[in-house]
């Protein structure tokens, strides 16, 4: 029977090549008492339809860069969207609850339930049955408190709707039971109403142990309203489910430390208006830096709902903290350029002489013979920001120390999703450059990337607090203006000076029918790429509005043919928007005239001219 158990409970240890497959949804968990990461589960959806759960265990040792992979017979069940939690007790724990599961061709699904325990130093693992236990979901967050597991929210997907939760549990890994929080009427508490003074159900969120309890912050949701579809709603509130003790008006959490027991309430964290705080986002959570009391917030995907067909997508690949001590403080992230120490070649100069001497730190004039500086290149490969990782959304990120490291995410492009496997690490107390340790096997279409939205290059040295990226009343007031000289510049084009430019010929006035009719038609096409739908004016849209739903890109755009940061750039790419807007104005006007002529109003001259993709609602990473 001895042998049979040990057969049974074997461990098998495996030295692997690289971080894990290509997978999303998965577990970054830094070790509690050692130098390590754990990785576990997850799930990939390749090009055929076919779905891939995981249920293995990787283990990633930062001084060696080596990956191993643990295999034991008794496991947990494949499955993604699950929650780990770490602990330093007995030598080390993982706790594992919930997730989801569904067989390869999608033709069942399962939510999990159960929660097991792995031993870190015996690498094996271990269910833990108990009769009261949440129910079973998936998207949820864990985090610890001291010898306590805070379980909050997540969602459960029956097949017809999904259900979003805002329910509060505690583990006490001491007597080894779960209990439900359950707040009294008079405490703020989740509400099913999306509003501004509840805490709403959602998963997707941030989830971070401080000192006096649990910061809780944005998240993603649905709102169901009756006779409409389903809205997504990116949640940027932040809450702190505070710890205290000797308050009778407030929950209480019956301990083994009965003599004190403790008791909890959630508190809405308000932020200035004039705060900074990161775009409205999701698919972005944060991990924990211990050492500096901050979570550090990477990448994410914001969405724009406008109709029910489309559904436009920036991801970004920015690094945002926020500061947990107090009452809580966003800053943003940006990597240092090194200071450069560079001796020029020395020229005769133009009277044979020695040249003067110049520096970094002075101007140079070109016309100034005696003085010889090396051309800048177009791309300085000294840029710590050509190492940021591509955008991408849903990433797996834990801090070990002082280092941050970055494993794959989900990147889309149109109606696209690529499951990435890359992976990145970087040291947080200098912010040089990230260092990637596994370059990426997915092969992305350039258009792909080009239609991407990067927001370095409005954070690029940039020192003083403005956010770019809300144009300010200078830059509107320039849109307007230029905007007219558009409209004129377009008219004036028409002709050579003469009468011509008053009155169009009918061939003309046929050509442009022409073209608008064929822009209307490839405007609904689904299959057009992400750059297209971005950088394409719509109907009735003045050049203000183009540039504001744009700008990310056409800063993009700019940043591969200049070298200006911040306000300059912004100009760039305005400029770059300035010119696709004139060259579309002539065809726009005319798809309005065959709008208004078919009885559209505004809002159905956009839908009309801009139809297509997929229905958002069946972007299930979205949950």
């Amino acid at each position: 029977m001895q042998k049979e158990w040990e057969a049974a409970h074997t461990v098998t240890e495996e030295l692997v090549e690289g971080p894990p497959s290509r997978r999303a949804s998965a577990t970054l968990t830094a070790c509690p008492n050692g130098n390590h990461l754990w990785c576990v589960g997850g799930e990939f959806f390749s090009e055929d339809g076919k779905a891939y759960f995981y249920n293995d265990v990787f283990r990633y040792t930062p001084e060696k860069d080596e990956w191993r992979k643990f295999v034991s017979p008794t496991c947990p069940g494949p499955r993604s969207a699950h929650a780990v939690v770490s602990s330093p007790a007995s030598g080390g724990k993982l706790y594992l609850f919930g997730g989801e599961f569904s067989s390869l061709h999608q033709n069942n699904f399962h939510h999990y339930r159960d929660f097991w325990e792995f031993d870190i130093s015996s690498h094996s693992w271990e269910r833990i049955d108990t009769k009261v236990r949440p129910t079973a979901r998936s998207g949820h967050r864990m985090a610890m408190w001291k010898h306590y597991i805070v379980l909050f929210g997540g969602f459960i997907d029956p097949g017809f709707t999904t259900k979003y939760l805002n329910d509060t549990w505690i583990f006490d890994t001491q007597d080894y039971k779960w209990r439900q929080i359950e707040f009294k009427d008079v405490d703020r508490k989740p509400s099913c109403v999306i509003n501004a003074s509840s805490l709403i159900p959602r998963s997707g969120f941030s989830f971070l142990p401080t000192q006096d309890g649990i910061l809780l912050h944005g998240g993603y949701c649905k709102e169901y309203v009756k006779g409409k579809r389903p809205i997504g709603v990116m949640l940027e509130d932040t809450w702190f489910l505070r710890w205290l003790r000797g308050h009778s008006n407030m929950m209480t959490l019956n301990t083994t430390e009965s003599k004190d027991p403790l008791t909890l309430k959630w508190e809405r964290r308000k932020r200035p208006s004039t705060a900074y705080a990161p775009s409205l986002r999701s698919g972005a959570t944060m991990a924990l830096w211990a050492n500096k009391s901050t979570g550090i917030l990477f990448g994410g995907v914001t969405d724009e709902d406008t109709s029910e067909e489309t559904l436009e997508s920036v991801f970004w690949n920015d690094l945002n903290g926020y500061q947990l001590t107090g009452n809580g403080r966003w800053v943003s992230i940006t990597l240092k350029r090194p200071k450069k120490s560079i001796t020029p070649k020395r020229k005769k100069g133009p009277n044979g002489g020695a040249p003067r001497q110049t520096t970094d730190d002075q101007d140079h004039d070109s016309d100034n013979e005696g003085e010889l500086t090396a051309p800048d290149p177009e791309i300085d490969p000294d840029d710590p920001h050509l190492t940021t990782p591509l955008p991408r959304y849903n990433a797996m990120l834990a801090v070990l120390r002082n280092t941050l490291y970055i494993y794959g995410g989900i990147y889309e492009r149109g109606s696209r999703e690529y499951t990435l496997d890359d992976f990145y690490s970087l040291q947080l107390d200098k912010l040089d450059r990230y260092t990637c340790l596994k370059e990426s096997d997915v092969i992305i279409p350039a258009e792909g990337e080009d239609g991407s939205s990067e927001d370095e290059d409005e954070e690029d040295e940039t020192d003083d607090d403005e956010t770019d990226d809300e144009p300010t009343v200078a830059d509107e007031a320039e849109m307007q203006a230029n905007e007219k000289d558009v409209v004129m510049e377009v008219s004036e084009d028409e002709g050579d000076g003469d009468q011509r430019h008053v009155e169009k010929t009918h061939e003309d006035k046929a050509a442009l029918r022409s073209q608008a009719n064929a822009f209307m038609g490839v405007a609904k096409d689904n299959t057009r790429s992400l750059e297209d739908v971005i950088s394409t004016p719509l109907p009735g849209e003045t050049l203000a509005s183009f540039y504001a739903r744009s700008r990310e890109f056409w800063a993009q755009k700019a940043h591969k043919t200049s070298d200006n940061r911040g306000k300059l750039l912004r100009r760039d790419g305005f400029g770059l928007a300035e010119d696709k807007y004139a060259e579309y104005k002539p065809i726009l006007e005319e798809v309005e005239k065959i709008l208004a002529e078919a009885g559209l109003d505004e809002e159905e001259m956009k839908r009309g001219a801009a139809g297509g993709g997929t229905d958002p609602g069946q972007n299930r990473n979205r949950r």
